[in-house]
């Protein structure tokens, strides 16, 4: 309860979730027995966890199943998680996990290569007549190997840097940098018929 004490912490009259910006302080109210803290960490990163899941998985039905998973793993676990940590690339990590564990189950009812998953966005050909950049790079990224994918979703599309992405999908940061350029190259290829450009900071239009 102490925790709760620290200025800045409140329950929003209109929510009911813990109002404070510090993951520490969420964490340590979670274990204190205050679920709506936890509650305040689920709407913080859920969009993020979702979206790193979508792009694993390609299946918007099978993200929010894994998404809630990881979620529910995560408070489980919470007593397990390390003071000196991010809760984000905690998060992140078990997320990732979870997918690897469906991925891994899809190949166990299939000796041939992953089926494309139905995508929640336009198809190819309506990206094309409408001329949907955005999409057609989404569509783009979400063909990469999936290696790749979650590199990419974590380094360009969330904004995380080569250290957390390594111990999210724990990995040598060497790893990580080599998966960075293969998918880079692999973009230019793809979309090179498009204005967008792909450098080493991010994605341009």
């Amino acid at each position: 309860m102490a925790a709760l004490a620290q200025p800045g912490a409140r329950v929003s009259a209109r929510t009911g979730t813990l109002e404070v910006d510090d993951d520490a302080t969420l964490v340590a109210a979670t274990l204190a027995g205050r679920s709506e803290a936890f509650g305040t960490l689920i709407e913080r990163y859920e969009r993020a966890v979702y979206n790193l899941c979508l792009r694993t998985l390609r299946d918007a039905e099978e993200a929010k199943d894994a998404s809630q998973e990881a979620f529910l793993k995560a408070f489980r676990a919470m007593r397990t998680f390390r003071p000196d940590a991010k809760f984000s690339t905690w998060i992140f990590s078990i997320a990732y996990h979870a997918c690897c564990d469906r991925l891994n189950r899809r190949k166990r009812y299939s000796d041939s290569e992953l089926p494309e998953r139905a995508d929640p966005g336009p198809g190819p050909d309506a990206v094309l007549e409408r001329r949907d950049e955005a999409a057609e790079l989404r569509a783009a990224i979400d063909a990469l190997p999936e290696k790749y994918r979650a590199v990419v979703t974590l380094y360009h599309l969330q904004g995380h840097q080569y250290e957390e992405i390594a111990r999210v999908l724990d990995l040598p940061m060497g790893t990580v940098k080599t998966h960075l350029f293969r998918a880079k190259e692999q973009l230019r290829r793809q979309l090179a018929h498009l204005r967008v450009k792909v450098t080493d900071e991010g994605t341009e239009a």
